[in-house]
């Protein structure tokens, strides 16, 4: 059992990282990564006190930009204290901050003051996001669910989908692969773009330094397993795989994913 995409509180997850850890090794995980968004900081609270029989490998989810869209690269077996990771996560961390300023902005006019003290008093010290500023909607009565929050006013195109300009995937996949770390591209399918587009992606990932694709995130609809491993082989990838598990639901993975199935020497745990 491995798990490669997991996130705790420190960025939008539900468990804080000590209860993360806690959970995966009850539940048989082996291995495992914490990736929360664009923080490091829920791996550096527990790393040196890991439950007996788990091993915890350094892990991020870094947002970054390719042309127009936003990607999302996993970076695991990096080394933490690494400059050029830590100027990094500064820069990313001061962008969140300023994205969640115009958020809070756009709220404002449409009749919702207070909108980022409240998604700061929600995030709790973690990295803030628009998840916090959609809870925070919530207990404040403006809105029913998160998924109202998100359709009305944070959701592409709304009032509160501020467009942010990440840093360029090469530069990401560089940065990981100088702190000693590999590059995953995850969950390629969730960027809907066509099989043409997908392949441009995953070209530039790979050329960038990528070493592999999450050909296994959560629960994957029927197909997508199968068309991520063929670009894994007409790409001469890797493989990853996670839960992507932020908190308890019925429509999401739970910790762990077998991988005893998966061919020896394509694994990218076996390059960690």
């Amino acid at each position: 059992m491995i798990d490669f995409h997991t996130h705790s509180a420190a960025s939008d997850g539900a468990l804080s990282a000590r209860d993360l850890v806690d959970r995966a090794a009850r539940e048989g995980v082996r291995r495992m990564a914490i990736t929360d968004h664009d923080t490091i900081a829920g791996y550096l609270s527990v790393c040196q006190a890991v439950p007996s029989g788990l091993e915890l490998i350094s892990g991020v989810e870094l947002s970054c930009q390719w042309g127009r869209a936003g990607i999302h690269i996993v970076g695991l077996g990096f080394d933490p204290t690494f400059p050029a990771m830590t100027r990094h996560l500064e820069g990313l961390d001061k962008a969140r901050r300023d994205r969640a300023e115009k958020i809070a902005h756009k709220l404002d006019r449409s009749g919702m003051p207070g909108a980022l003290a409240g998604a700061m008093a929600v995030a709790q010290g973690a990295q803030i996001g628009r998840p916090h500023f959609a809870r925070w909607m919530v207990m404040a009565g403006h809105v029913v669910s998160e998924e109202i929050a998100f359709k009305r006013f944070l959701g592409r195109g709304k009032p509160g989908d501020i467009s942010l300009l990440w840093p360029a995937l090469d530069d990401t996949v560089a940065t990981i692969t100088a702190s000693g770390g590999v590059a995953v591209l995850a969950h390629p399918l969730e960027y809907k773009m066509t099989a043409t587009r997908l392949r441009a992606l995953t070209d530039a990932f790979r050329d960038a330094g990528g070493v592999a694709l999450e050909v296994i995130n959560g629960r994957p609809k029927p197909g997508d397993t199968d068309t991520l491993w063929r670009l894994v082989r007409e790409r001469d990838l890797r493989v990853s795989v996670g839960s992507d598990f932020h908190r308890d639901s019925p429509y999401s993975a739970g910790l762990g994913v077998e991988v005893s199935t998966i061919r020896e020497g394509t694994g990218v745990w076996e390059q960690l």
